[in-house]
């Protein structure tokens, strides 16, 4: 059986490793759980591996708000201190405090 753990919590801010972006984790696969097509459409020189975790992020760039789905192997934590910059945040966190955004969201 295999079992993943996440580097990375809900809330936390984290940047791209080589693309010019940041992002706020909102949700985690434990595995690559996208389509195939998804897959198939990622440069086969840059794939990364699919049995680690996934982050779902709401991410902000220089072309303003996106998401991303992104491998942790290609994730670093962010200590920049500063907010990221994206209209959902607020459904789903509270305000920005000490480097993070709490969850607001109730779970079930």
């Amino acid at each position: 059986m295999f079992t993943a753990r996440a580097k990375y919590a809900l809330g936390q801010v984290v940047r791209h490793r080589t693309h010019r972006f940041r992002g706020v984790v909102f949700d985690v696969d434990a595995t690559f759980a996208r389509t195939e097509a998804f897959w198939l459409a990622i440069p086969e020189d840059s794939r990364p591996r699919r049995d680690q975790p996934f982050y779902h992020l709401l991410a902000e760039n220089a072309q303003g708000p996106s998401l991303a789905y992104v491998s942790e192997q290609n994730l670093v934590a962010d200590y920049s201190g500063e907010p990221v910059d994206h209209p959902d945040i607020p459904d789903l966190f509270g305000p920005f405090e000490d480097g993070h955004y709490p969850l607001c969201l109730q779970m079930n």
